[in-house]
């Protein structure tokens, strides 16, 4: 039964309720699937860009691209997780946004992620990756900004210690460090 057809046996009330319920759906079905676009526009960087993203999105400040600068990436809701890497001995603190909230912001609809690295490293990642794991865009290691010395100044990171499955080189290879672009197909 439609909605127009249930008018004529259920309540104003119900209606309205029932109304808001499926608006209320489909906007969390289209955010959990990736589609959903920011209500505000993407800004201009207002310092050196550390992150571009292009490919399939909704989102861009220049060019076609959607250029981050650190401080951009810092407003984005952070993350912190300690997990042990194949890189240290010790487990390592690493906080930075989410993956999947750095490409909610840019609005992102693909099925995979070409990241690029400063030494011209690239790596695909499924993008389902940055839904199913809470991956993060690492900006801070240790709760200090990461030198290029050190992998930064952006480090793709797993909770490699939150999943079996993901202490495996698959995910190691993913972990892509000194990141500056994202390619999304």
């Amino acid at each position: 039964m439609t909605l127009t057809l249930a008018a004529a046996f259920l309540p104003a009330r119900t209606l309205r309720a029932a109304a808001f319920l499926a608006a209320y759906l489909a906007l969390a079905s289209a955010a959990l699937m990736g589609l959903a676009r920011p209500a505000w526009a993407l800004e201009q960087p207002k310092q050196r860009p550390v992150l571009s993203i292009s490919g399939n999105i909704q989102q861009t400040n220049r060019d076609g691209r959607a250029l981050f600068d650190m401080a951009m990436l810092e407003r984005l809701p952070q993350t912190t997780f300690t997990t042990m890497t194949p890189w240290e001995k010790e487990p390592i603190t690493f906080s930075g946004p989410l993956l999947r909230d750095v490409l909610a912001a840019v609005g992102a609809q693909g099925k995979e992620l070409r990241a690029v690295a400063l030494n011209d490293y690239r790596v695909a990642i499924p993008a389902e990756d940055a839904t199913t794991y809470r991956v993060i865009v690492a900006t801070r290691i240790g709760g200090q900004p990461i030198s290029v010395r050190a992998k930064g100044p952006l480090f793709i990171v797993y909770p490699f210690d939150s999943d079996r499955k993901l202490q495996s080189s698959a995910y190691y290879e993913r972990s892509i460090w000194q990141l500056v672009a994202l390619e999304v197909q």
